[in-house]
């Protein structure tokens, strides 16, 4: 059954906080529905982390009314996830940050170009972006606010938790996050072990417990061999 659009869901199960003792690839792997973004989402800088629920935004392209009018009822703590459709014209700029930073939002992810790159950077409000673009906007059309739109080729609804960092934007169900935190714990200390053993000249080969799937794979890739030289025989 497909989920409903909330436009009160607002808040995380867990605590944003938590989410960020993990990276992302922790995250996407520890859950068992992820979404993950198109690589074309990418941090503006090095660095930048966030985790939070979203505040979905979808603006017509070229113009960013509907981003004022996002946070203007932002509540602390959540992420913008906006689809502008025009990644020719810059929405975001030191003037929406500098409300965004007042209003305790926890970051940007836009489908979409951003501009006033130097302040942005400076302020290392975390700014997931598709592309930089000088072009100013205009203010004059609606779309859409807290409603389920498209980012980075995924669906992302209003309240979906939104984790990311130097290596991508993923997207968890807000149901989910307790038993992905408790899976990402347990993946965190596993490859902790792993790490150790490799500092101990162990082999991946024999920490990952690999040996079997390299002789099935060299087996494979001998009967490969003989069968194509019978067809070409």
């Amino acid at each position: 059954m497909a989920r409903e659009a909330q436009s009160d869901q607002t808040k995380s199960p867990a605590d944003p906080r938590e989410l960020l003792a993990y990276d992302a690839g922790t995250l996407f792997e520890s859950a068992d529905e992820p979404a993950l973004m198109g690589p074309e989402i990418r941090p503006l800088d090095r660095g930048y982390r966030l985790a939070g629920p979203a505040l979905t935004v979808a603006c017509p392209g070229g113009d960013n009314l509907m981003l004022h009018a996002a946070l203007a009822e932002a509540v602390p703590g959540e992420v913008l996830v906006v689809q502008c459709h025009d990644p020719n014209y810059g929405v975001w700029g030191e003037v929406l940050m500098t409300s965004a930073i007042a209003r305790g939002v926890a970051g940007l992810v836009i489908d979409g170009a951003v501009r006033d790159v130097e302040a942005l950077r400076a302020a290392r409000f975390p700014v997931f972006c598709r592309a930089v673009a000088v072009r100013g906007a205009a203010k004059k059309r609606l779309g859409l606010l807290r409603q389920p739109i498209s980012c980075g080729r995924i669906l992302v609804w209003p309240g979906d938790v939104v984790v990311a960092d130097d290596s991508g934007v993923v997207v968890l169900k807000p149901a989910e996050v307790p038993q992905v935190l408790v899976k990402a714990k347990q993946r965190q200390t596993k490859e902790a072990g792993i790490m150790a053993g490799l500092r101990d000249k162990q082999t991946t080969l024999e920490l990952l417990q690999l040996g079997e799937a390299l002789v099935t794979a060299r087996a494979q890739s001998q009967s490969d061999a003989v069968r194509n030289e019978g067809q070409n025989a």
